[in-house]
């Protein structure tokens, strides 16, 4: 008599319960997989279009071509939302993944050990009924089966803790498909153009003897508390990076991402520009010549000559404003998030303009 196959034939409901984790880890690792070369192809199709409007825009005098950049950077916002929004259901899949994978290999031990510790019983059992003490046998088999239920518990636990957490991500991925569906850029029915506190008619307006404000807003502390949380964060190889795709430049990622942990409806964007003109669309941007007065804390301002695709080069977040002085927290500053600061008007020429946060 083979007690091993007998020890593993108690385990079989175990092994079920094993297969049924195996199975829904590999449909998780499938559906992250098919959402992360979603948002990658979606962004190769933003790249493509972007190149594509500026060459045209480039060639382009006419009226009409206001609109057009418009229409084109609306797109622009559509394809970056959804890209992300693939990004983060990919995030929300593999965190699946990687609980039934552990779970998977939790009952594989479970299995081991039931069939260990069932082999010890029976051979203990058959070694007494060889001594014509058969009642000892009967004994073992009954001890196997209290053992079998006991682990048999164990390994239903696995079962139902995965269905919990692969219930848990259903519920994540449903919020996120409600906040896509309602996002601000990509839902149209949504008004998204707001005033900036304090313009009329298209001018800032200023307090007489002021140039800035005297408090932050909430929103504002918030941005400034999650960039200098991330102050000597520095990047791995290629470009790898917590907040962008890993091989691409990521000071826009990291700006934005600052913003929209704070609660700024603005898409995670990848490239510098993209910023400045959502900000344009918003009515929350302002040129170079306005930086010595408009800029504040919470801000991101722009680097290069234009939000164009060869003029717009780098992007920081305004922290502190002090006078003449501008001190901003980067992202992608010699490959790490730092803090500069800048003297005006000495430095102003490193700068095409700057956004306030909506």
């Amino acid at each position: 008599m083979d007690i091993a196959q007998i020890a593993t034939l108690f385990a079989g409901e175990m092994k079920t319960h094993q297969g049924k984790l195996e199975g829904k880890a590999g449909e998780a690792q499938a559906a992250q997989t098919a959402l992360e070369s979603a948002a990658k192809a979606i962004m190769e199709q933003h790249d493509a279009q972007r190149k594509a409007a500026q060459s045209l825009l480039n060639h382009w005098d006419s009226k009409a071509a206001t609109g057009f950049e418009g229409e084109s950077a609306k797109l622009g916002d559509d394809l970056t939302t959804t890209a992300e929004a693939s990004v983060r259901g990919a995030k929300i899949v593999s965190e699946v993944t990687q609980a039934l994978s552990a779970r998977h290999g939790t009952t594989g031990v479970l299995i081991d050990e039931f069939v260990t510790k069932a082999e010890g019983f029976l051979k203990a059992g058959y070694a007494m009924a060889g001594l014509a003490v058969p009642g000892v046998l009967l004994k073992a088999l009954g001890e196997v089966t209290d053992l079998a239920g006991q682990y048999l518990k164990e390994s239903t636990g696995q079962l139902k803790g995965a269905r919990d957490e692969m219930e848990d991500a259903a519920r994540k991925l449903r919020a996120l498909e409600k906040e896509l569906n309602h996002d601000g850029v990509a839902d149209p029915g949504q008004a998204h153009h707001k005033p900036v506190p304090g313009k009329e008619h298209g001018h800032p307006k200023h307090h007489k003897g002021t140039t800035k404000p005297s408090h932050h807003s909430k929103k504002v502390d918030e941005i400034l508390a999650h960039a200098r949380k991330n102050l000597g964060y520095h990047e791995g190889p290629n470009n790898r990076n917590k907040w962008g795709p890993t091989g691409q430049p990521w000071c826009s990622y990291f700006a934005t991402s600052m913003w929209r942990e704070a609660g700024v409806n603005i898409p995670k964007y990848g490239f510098t520009g993209d910023v400045y003109k959502w900000g344009e669309r918003h009515h929350l941007a302002y040129d170079r010549g306005a930086i010595a007065k408009q800029a504040r804390p919470g801000d991101t301002i722009l680097f290069g000559t234009g939000p164009s695709w060869s003029g717009s080069e780098h992007i920081g977040i305004i922290e502190k404003v002090d006078g003449n002085k501008i001190t901003t927290i980067e992202g992608n500053s010699s490959d790490q998030v730092m803090r500069h600061t800048y003297t005006l008007p000495r430095d102003a020429h490193r700068f095409y303009g700057g956004v306030h946060p909506k």
